[in-house]
């Protein structure tokens, strides 16, 4: 083999990086992922926060952390649209390097790139668009901070949910409304606005995670025809973090919809109270003091 044949096939092997990505263990990485999110699943049931917080922090750091959280935002639907920084990872070698590039000392968060999409009535949804490195760390986060998420979530939550749909939202709404003694009074809330108007200082007071990474995210501000943009209060629809903070700020409605018919277990049986939500749509039930046996929506 001459020198110059030598060449010509060096030059169609696959780099050290792509290999490093093509000989990934997935069922292991998994493993040790799933593995660390029990353990903090637990810690957060015993209030012991102190052990979640040291948890969050080996999964973020760990290797395996990095990877599955890379390759869930390069494998999912929005993995061909780039930030404002114009790029994404489709090749092997590239989702390595940006594995590697997964750092916390020295990370900062870029702006979001701002896009619209249609809705049902005409108008349009405003989604914020973060690149591919704000992407992965914040599906890395995603990773540490849906256990305690999950754990403490309330029970009549659907949206945005680890193995949880609109189906089973509906299910439950049958399941209320099917027995003998159902609610007669129906209502139903969409709370305006809801991702653009949480409180920065809620989130960074209340969300179990590392408080700096989060203010990053939050204080990026977004990119609009060229004109950047602060964000002084919610979180971005499109954010892959985004629906587990929201359903944390959320979580607690539905004790709060109970508390209002009394303290004791026989006035909230009579009051008949249920509440069931998807994100920022609810549903609340209540029984009707009335003679009618009409239900209204409202």
């Amino acid at each position: 083999m001459t020198a110059i044949d030598a060449k010509a096939l060096g030059a169609g092997a696959p780099s050290r990086a792509a290999q490093m990505w093509d000989q990934a263990n997935w069922s292991q990485i998994e493993a040790e992922v799933k593995r660390l999110q029990v353990r903090i699943a637990k810690a957060t049931r015993e209030g012991r926060y102190g052990k979640v917080k040291a948890l969050q922090r080996l999964l973020t750091r760990s290797h395996s952390g990095k990877m599955l959280a890379v390759k869930r935002v390069t494998e999912n639907r929005g993995k061909r649209t780039p930030g404002v920084d114009g790029r994404i990872w489709p090749s092997p070698a590239a989702r390595w390097n940006g594995m590697v590039s997964l750092r916390h000392r020295g990370y900062r968060a870029m702006p979001l790139r701002r896009v619209y999409i249609p809705k049902s009535n005409g108008k349009k949804r405003p989604l914020g668009i973060p690149c591919m490195r704000c992407r992965a760390m914040q599906a890395l986060w995603k990773l540490a901070l849906e256990p305690v998420a999950e754990t403490l979530a309330d029970a009549n939550s659907y949206g945005f949910r680890l193995g949880r749909s609109t189906a089973d939202a509906i299910e439950q709404c049958f399941n209320v409304l099917a027995r003998r003694a159902s609610p007669e009074w129906i209502l139903e809330g969409d709370i305006r606005g809801c991702f653009d108007n949480f409180s920065h200082s809620w989130f960074l007071e209340n969300i179990p995670m590392d408080k700096a990474v989060l203010r990053k995210w939050l204080q990026a501000g977004y990119i609009d025809e060229g004109t950047l943009f602060e964000s002084r209060a919610g979180t971005p629809q499109g954010g892959v973090i985004s629906p587990v903070i929201a359903n944390m700020a959320l979580d607690g409605l539905e004790a709060a919809v109970h508390a209002s018919a009394g303290t004791s277990r026989r006035a909230r049986n009579k009051a008949q109270l249920n509440v069931v939500r998807y994100a920022d749509d609810c549903v609340p039930r209540r029984r009707n003091e009335g003679k009618s046996s009409k239900r209204h929506a409202a």
